[in-house]
């Protein structure tokens, strides 16, 4: 009858999975099979549920983040977070220090700070977008 339980909890989990698409209850899944494959084997419920928590969690643990790389690896940057790593140039000199900086990118102006607090850029030079902090563009020199 265990081993039926377990069947069930499978078949939930792979169904609740085949419906959201969103890695959530898929590594449960895999926990449910080495239990119902434990209860064929006539191991008790206690080893069957410590199966259940250990392989779930170690699926959960090894596997998501390689999944989430494979399912995302054709996703494509929108907004700002697609502008990291392109070219900008400075149209009002970037000094940390004084609070002022101002670079255009795709045609569009944007806040821009320097990495390093202690770096000052001078207008018309072209620098690298390294990041995105709130609504300002975290920028560096390029060399």
């Amino acid at each position: 009858m265990q081993a039926v339980a377990w069947l069930v909890m499978l078949v939930v989990l792979l169904a609740a999975e085949a419906v959201t698409l969103g890695l959530t209850t898929i590594w449960f899944a895999g926990g449910a099979l080495a239990a119902f494959f434990l209860a064929l084997a006539g191991a008790d419920l206690l080893a069957q549920i410590v199966a259940f928590c250990v392989v779930s969690v170690l699926l959960l643990l090894f596997t998501r983040p390689a999944a989430v790389r494979w399912l995302n690896k054709d996703r494509a940057k929108t907004n700002a977070g697609s502008l990291v790593g392109e070219t900008a140039v400075v149209t009002e000199a970037i000094d940390n220090l004084a609070n002022q900086g101002q670079v255009q990118v795709r045609g569009q102006f944007w806040t821009a700070r320097a990495q390093a607090d202690d770096v000052r850029i001078p207008e018309h030079t072209h620098v690298k977008i390294q990041s995105i902090s709130g609504v300002k563009l975290i920028v560096k020199e390029e060399a």
